[in-house]
């Protein structure tokens, strides 16, 4: 299994989440973040104190995957989050050693569907 992590714009999250449900990914968690990459931000002093301001607000979205879909995943995520502008994200994705679903016990693989 492979957890995947993306940070996306706010605006993918609804055509992201049923491109997801249509081809039969049903489990997500979202975040609302704030951050910046490329599009970096700037800093300002205020009473003698440096703040980095202008963050980007973002969303991050995770998802727990059999390794065999892992790459349809990401066609998904790329394809709904691309706009080919600084900002379109990222996308991680780490390996999972185990999922137990708390309710039933159930593990592994099972436990995500």
């Amino acid at each position: 299994m492979k957890k995947v992590t993306a940070i996306l714009r706010p605006s993918t999250l609804e055509p992201l989440k049923d491109a997801l449900i249509a081809q039969g990914f049903t489990g997500m968690s979202v975040e609302q973040i704030r951050g910046y990459g490329n599009q970096l931000g700037w800093k300002e002093s205020y009473r003698g104190h440096e703040n980095f301001v202008n963050l980007i607000p973002k969303i991050q979205i995770v998802l727990i995957v059999d390794d065999k879909d892992v790459e349809e995943v990401i066609d998904i995520i790329c394809e709904t989050g691309r706009t080919g502008e600084v900002g379109d994200g990222k996308i991680f994705v780490s390996p999972i050693d185990e999922v137990i679903r708390i309710r039933t016990g159930e593990r592994g693989y099972d436990a995500i569907h």
